[in-house]
């Protein structure tokens, strides 16, 4: 009997072309609406923000029926739901474990994390957007005569600003923890507790600023009635974007790359 020794058989994938960032990105864009969590958070980003739009229609005295308070008024649940957007984007990889198909199919996890980044950065414009057609559609119909004198370009840039930030941090915290009910605890919690222990210990009054993110955001959310903001204000906003965002941002991704993928 004779038998045959050759090279074993391989698969040379050498040739093969990369998958286009595009094309990732709008996988992750519809790993969000083709999910039951994420066709609830997305509906309920729109009816909430059209519900209180609305309320505040009816209750609200003509003259105040401005586009900037529309504006102010959409800046509330969307900055509350927009971040569970962005957590879902990461942790439902986990928790769904999925994230094994997605490597595999796409090995390296830089690529997979900026696409992720991205869709969440869609989702974010596709909300600015809806909310200015919502005010100004509601300020056209029964607002104040001079529902428009005041907007600036200031007004937009401060409220997709505000959205951008929500929206990283929670990104951020997804990728850090990985786990969508320890994510959204603790972009809920930490910063609540953050704000209560820097209000209560006077001593703390001078570093709020500095060191708590919803007091350094204030100035942007007095931006939206045409209040000016300093270049001391800004350093604050950074100092905490900084510490509160793209730290934990940073330390995130870097975790992913690490990660076992189980």
């Amino acid at each position: 009997m004779s038998t045959t020794t050759g090279h074993p058989m391989t698969l040379d994938v050498a040739g093969t072309p990369k998958v286009p960032f595009t094309r990732l990105v709008g996988v992750e864009l519809r790993k969000i609406y083709d999910t039951r969590a994420g066709r609830w958070l997305l509906g309920a980003i729109v009816l909430i923000t059209a519900a209180i739009m609305t309320i505040f229609f009816f209750a609200a005295d003509a003259r105040d029926r401005t586009f900037e308070n529309f504006i102010s008024i959409a800046a509330t649940p969307q900055g509350f739901l927009l971040p569970v957007l962005g957590i879902l984007l990461v942790t439902s990889e986990w928790s769904q474990r999925t994230a094994m198909v997605t490597f595999a199919l796409e090995p390296s996890r830089t690529k997979v994390v900026a696409a992720k980044s991205a869709a969440a950065l869609v989702f974010g414009v596709l909300a600015f957007i809806a909310a200015i057609v919502a005010a100004a559609v509601c300020s056209l119909v029964g607002g104040a005569e001079d529902g428009f004198s005041d907007v600036q370009t200031q007004l937009f840039v401060l409220f997709f600003a505000l959205q951008l930030l929500t929206l990283l941090q929670g990104l951020a915290y997804g990728l850090l923890l990985l786990n969508t009910p320890a994510a959204i605890v603790t972009f809920f919690v930490l910063p609540i507790a953050s704000s209560i222990v820097f209000s209560l210990v006077s001593a703390l009054e001078d570093l709020a600023p500095w060191l708590d993110l919803s007091t350094a955001q204030t100035p942007l959310f007095n931006g939206f009635t045409g209040a000016s903001i300093t270049g001391e204000e800004y350093a604050q906003l950074g100092t905490t974007t900084l510490i509160w965002i793209i730290i934990p941002f940073v330390l995130g991704w870097i975790r992913v790359l690490r990660a076992e993928v189980k």
